[in-house]
């Protein structure tokens, strides 16, 4: 497996790095302490500019090439989840409910890795723009940065970024040409009725049963409204009603989540969701109100550089390493809103055996970043290599 030298080199330090990163887990556009950190490191690399601020939290650094050329992008994202970590290790979250369960630690030692060596070795024409995202898992970061401009005010013409991928082949590669994670929307469903004493429900208008009404009618959207070899995920994921065993409260709660691909689906499932929340309301005499929140547009790889970047990946991994048509699937990424506005693609990384993603028992595994960071540094150099 070539991974570059100078890379593996220093894989301790980037191991170092992530578990600093991994002890102070930031949520949303609010990541100060990372963002410090980060741009702490990239002055002592030397890069050329360090941008910070944007996204709040987020930053732009710049390394220029040896020659003329354009812009290439490679984005990291540095926010944590609110879930309590139950690793017990020795680097664990030192803030309580916050821990890095998606491994965006991982991603964002790789990305410094990477600009440590490009900082060091400029093998490549134009400049590599590092882009480092607050606010991935929510508050669309990506979303904020691309309308804070920074494509144009860096005149970034491809993008590109790197998930690991628990339960996947250590320091092995897979991505596809199009389409790789769903459009992802959030349902939210009140339901007002009239409470009472359990042993007289005649006297109430009841809306647990309403609840429950809704949540199993909303499940029939992909049964029977959907075409089948469409790919659409409707889940009803909470219902909170209630405090005691005899008393009927006087509402309930409904949660979900919608992932599609077809603007067409969404549409869809938004026009079905609100005719049953009506009718079934109706149905059981309370009122019911659906709010229906349009949340990241899919993750759409540009075709040609899918194909490009799993070049580079088996470049990095091996050719029996990596998948260059995958398939798609329903996870939803905020890196959509940067692939809409530029060419790009991306790419999952394998980090073997362990907890899934957003599990509070999850770790990233160091021993993939030298693998990470040297495909992102290829990816520069074979992307706008020197004449």
């Amino acid at each position: 497996m070539p991974v570059i030298n100078r890379i593996a080199a220093f894989a301790e330090d980037m191991a170092a790095w992530r578990r600093h990163l991994h002890r102070i887990p930031e949520l949303g556009l609010d990541c100060p302490k990372t963002a410090a950190f980060v741009a702490a490191r990239l002055r002592d690399f030397g890069v050329d500019e360090v941008h910070e601020g944007i996204a709040r939290t987020g930053i732009v650094a710049i390394i220029d090439g040896r020659a003329p050329g354009p812009t290439i992008g490679l984005r990291a994202d540095m926010d944590g989840l609110p879930i309590a970590e139950a690793t017990g290790l020795p680097y664990a979250s030192e803030h309580a409910g916050r821990m890095h369960a998606c491994g965006h630690d991982g991603h964002t030692a790789m990305l410094l890795g990477a600009a440590r060596y490009l900082a060091e070795t400029r093998n490549f024409a134009g400049r590599v723009a590092l882009i480092f995202q607050p606010a991935e898992e929510a508050g669309g970061g990506a979303q904020v940065m691309v309308q804070e401009g920074v494509l144009e005010r860096f005149d970034i013409a491809q993008v590109y970024a790197l998930h690991n991928a628990p339960g996947v082949e250590e320091a092995s590669f897979y991505t596809t040409p199009g389409p790789i994670m769903a459009a992802v929307d959030t349902f939210h469903v009140h339901v007002r009725g009239r409470g009472g004493h359990g042993a007289m429900p005649h006297e109430t208008r009841d809306p647990v049963i309403a609840a429950c009404g809704i949540a199993q009618a909303i499940q029939t959207i992909v049964s029977r409204n959907h075409y089948a070899l469409e790919d659409l995920v409707v889940s009803v994921t909470q219902i909170h009603t209630g405090t005691v065993d005899n008393v009927i409260p006087d509402t309930a709660y409904i949660n979900g989540t919608v992932r599609t691909f077809a603007a067409h689906v969404r549409t869809m499932v938004m026009d079905r969701m609100e005719a049953i929340v009506r009718g079934q309301a109706l149905s059981y005499g309370v009122e019911a109100e659906l709010d229906y929140e349009i949340g990241y547009p899919a993750t759409v790889n540009d075709a040609e550089k899918a194909a490009f970047a799993a070049g580079i990946a088996r470049d990095v991994a091996g050719a029996d390493r990596v998948i260059a048509d995958a398939g798609r699937e329903m996870g939803a990424e905020d890196f959509s809103y940067m692939l809409e506005r530029r060419p790009g693609a991306y790419l999952f990384l394998g980090q073997g055996p362990g907890a899934g993603l957003h599990h509070p028992e999850y770790d990233f595994n160091d021993a993939v970043a030298p693998v990470g960071a040297s495909f992102l540094a290829r990816l520069v150099e074979r992307a706008q290599p020197l004449a």
